[in-house]
């Protein structure tokens, strides 16, 4: 009797009887913990391997039109954007350039789904679109950045044109797409930069709300928090500074410490 009653007890499900309720996160880090390899031990899971306590949440399910698509019609001058206006406790992770070219940064955004906005200058990716071809692959989606990182302000409308417009063209050789967004270089714009960029088909002109730098989160409400909505800059994209990888892990603690998860720009803008 003994024995049998063990045996029963073994076989009842977790959670029966007095057992405390486990947070769906805390669950969901727990079967990726089971993980098994098909012919070896068990495997740690992803967000581990990247420095993470447990895995990003899921994102909301998107609106059903994104904000440039509702609002915006065909060859108006688009909206500056630096967060999108949404109660959804998401933030945007965007890069700008494409100097780096690290293949573990590709491991990261496959292995944790990791969705971000990459916005590629020509003269700067050079002979590296093979690398952002493999991001798009895992996930990621490719935006627009000029031609040859120009300061845009003052320069007169055909020369903007042509590195909006030229870029479109690069990425639509390269991956079969012409953008919809478009990042000025520094961040900067005058009312030309807009003209030029509905000219080109680009529905929204994205800035940033925050930026994670090697010194740290970088908000100019000072505050140092996150905010549903907010874009963020991973970078700058420098020699010296740490590697995006490393950046984007040292972010996503942060996010998740203030209770946020990442969502994929494309679907909200």
């Amino acid at each position: 009797m003994l024995l049998a009653a063990a045996l029963t007890a073994a076989l009842l499900p977790a959670g029966t009887g007095c057992a405390q309720s486990v947070d769906p996160i805390e669950r969901l880090g727990r079967k990726a913990a089971q993980e098994v390899r098909p012919n070896g031990p068990a495997r740690e899971p992803a967000y581990r391997r990247w420095g993470l306590r447990y895995p990003l949440a899921p994102p909301p399910h998107p609106p059903a039109r994104p904000l440039s698509e509702s609002r915006t019609p065909a060859h108006a001058r688009p909206p500056v954007v630096d967060r999108v206006p949404t109660t959804d406790r998401v933030v945007f992770l965007t890069y700008d350039d494409g100097a780096e070219r690290d293949p573990r940064f590709v491991d990261l955004v496959r292995e944790l789904r990791l969705p971000v906005s990459l916005f590629l200058t020509d003269s700067v990716v050079g002979p590296g679109y093979g690398h952002f071809a493999r991001l798009r692959s895992v996930g990621a989606t490719v935006q627009n950045h000029t031609l040859h990182h120009p300061a845009l302000p003052g320069l007169p409308y055909a020369g903007q044109r042509a590195e909006i417009c030229g870029q479109q063209d690069k990425l639509r050789s390269r991956f079969g797409i012409r953008p919809r967004l478009f990042r000025p270089p520094y961040g900067r714009y005058d009312t030309t930069t807009l003209r030029a960029a509905a000219h080109c088909g680009i529905r929204a002109v994205v800035l940033w709300r925050a930026a994670m730098t090697a010194t740290g989160l970088a908000c100019p409400r000072g505050d140092r928090h996150l905010h549903p909505g907010d874009i963020v800059l991973v970078g700058p994209d420098e020699p010296t500074a740490p590697t995006p990888r490393s950046l984007t892990t040292r972010l996503l603690r942060t996010i998740q410490s203030q209770g946020l998860t990442v969502a994929r720009l494309e679907d909200y803008l």
